[in-house]
C-alpha cells in the first residue's frame, strides 16, 4: 500500500537544524528530535566521483556512520572519503546496481537507511524533516522529490520521479530494472516535502560514457519486456525516430525548461542525447 502524504516542517524544527546540519549543531537539538537521525545510516555507491562526493558528504555530517561502496575508483574519490572520519568504505567489483546496493544494505547496522547516489545533495529542509520523523512510525519507507541542478543551478522541473530514499533496512530489497535498480518495499510509504538536489558535475566525456552503458541496458530491457509490462514512458521510447524530439519538447515546453535559460537548454540537450543513444542501440538490432 502506498500512501502519499506531505507534512509541513514546523518552523521551530527548521530553525534548529536548517543552518547546515553538523556535529556542532546536533547537541543543541532535543533528544526526541535527533533520535531519528541517530537511527539512520546513509549508504552511497561510488566510482570516480571526485567531482561530486565532497558536496554530498558535507550534507551528511550529522550521521554517526556513513557506508560507501566503491567499485574501484582511480581518481581522488578515496582521498576525499578519508576526510570524513564517519565514512567506512568497502570495495566491491561492480556487476550491477541492484547487487551493489544490496551489498551496501548488508553493511548497515541501524534500522533505517538513507540511500543516496554520489551526486545527491540532501537539502537542509529534508534533513530537518527527517529529524522530526518518529522512528517508531508504522511507515516503512519515505520518498523524496528531486531538483535537478546544472552546475549548481536548480531547474524548475526534472524527469526524475520521486524515489524511496529513506527506509527500514529489513523491509527493502533492490532488484534490477534496465540500467538502474528498483527498491521493493513491503508496507506503507509516505512522501516527504523536502528535496534532494541531483547535481552531477562529472566531465561531459564521462557522462557520455555512462549514458552509452545505460542505453545498452535500457535497449535490452525494452526488447525483452512485453508492452503491457512497460511504463507509458518506456513505451514512448520504443518510437526510435521520434522519441528524441518528444523529449526535447517535453523538457523545454511541458516542463518549462526554456524558462531556466542556458541551464534548461543544457539539460534538454543531455536528455535528447541520451535518447539518441538509446535509439541508435535499438535501431542496430
Amino acid at each position: 500500500m502506498t500512501n502519499t502524504v506531505t507534512r509541513p516542517i514546523p518552523r521551530s524544527i527548521t530553525s534548529l537544524i536548517s543552518p547546515g546540519i553538523n556535529s556542532s549543531i546536533l547537541p543543541s537539538v532535543p533528544a526526541a528530535v535527533s533520535s531519528m537521525l541517530e537511527r539512520i545510516t546513509p549508504v552511497i555507491l561510488t566510482y570516480n566521483e571526485a567531482h561530486n562526493i565532497d558536496r554530498t558528504l558535507k550534507q551528511l555530517t550529522w550521521a554517526k556512520r556513513i557506508v560507501v561502496i566503491d567499485s574501484g575508483s582511480t581518481d581522488e574519490t578515496l582521498e576525499i572519503l578519508g576526510n570524513y572520519p564517519q565514512v567506512e568504505h568497502f570495495q566491491r567489483s561492480f556487476d550491477n546496481h541492484a547487487n551493489q546496493w544490496n551489498y551496501g544494505l548488508q553493511q548497515v547496522q541501524t534500522e533505517w537507511v538513507l540511500s543516496l547516489d554520489a551526486d545527491y545533495c540532501v537539502s537542509d529542509e529534508l534533513i530537518a524533516e527527517m529529524a522530526q520523523l518518529s522512528p517508531f512510525s508504522p511507515v516503512n519507507a519515505y520518498y523524496a522529490r528531486f531538483k535537478y541542478c546544472v552546475f549548481g543551478q536548480p531547474l524548475q522541473a526534472t524527469l526524475l520521479p520521486p524515489r524511496a530514499v529513506l527506509f527500514r533496512r529489513d523491509r527493502a530489497t533492490y532488484i534490477t530494472d534496465g540500467h538502474t535498480q528498483l527498491l521493493e518495499i513491503s508496507g506503507s510509504t509516505e512522501t516527504l516535502c523536502g528535496y534532494i538536489h541531483h547535481d552531477d558535475r562529472k566531465s561531459l566525456s564521462r557522462w557520455i560514457w555512462a549514458q552509452d552503458r545505460y542505453a545498452i541496458l535500457e535497449a535490452k530491457k525494452l526488447r525483452s519486456t512485453s508492452a503491457e509490462q512497460l511504463s507509458f514512458g518506456d513505451r514512448l521510447r520504443q518510437y526510435k525516430v521520434i522519441a528524441p524530439f518528444m523529449i526535447l519538447f517535453y523538457c523545454l515546453i511541458l516542463h518549462r525548461g526554456i524558462l531556466d535559460g542556458w541551464a534548461g537548454w543544457y539539460y534538454a540537450f543531455q536528455r535528447v542525447l541520451a535518447e539518441i543513444l538509446l535509439s541508435l542501440h535499438l535501431l542496430r538490432d
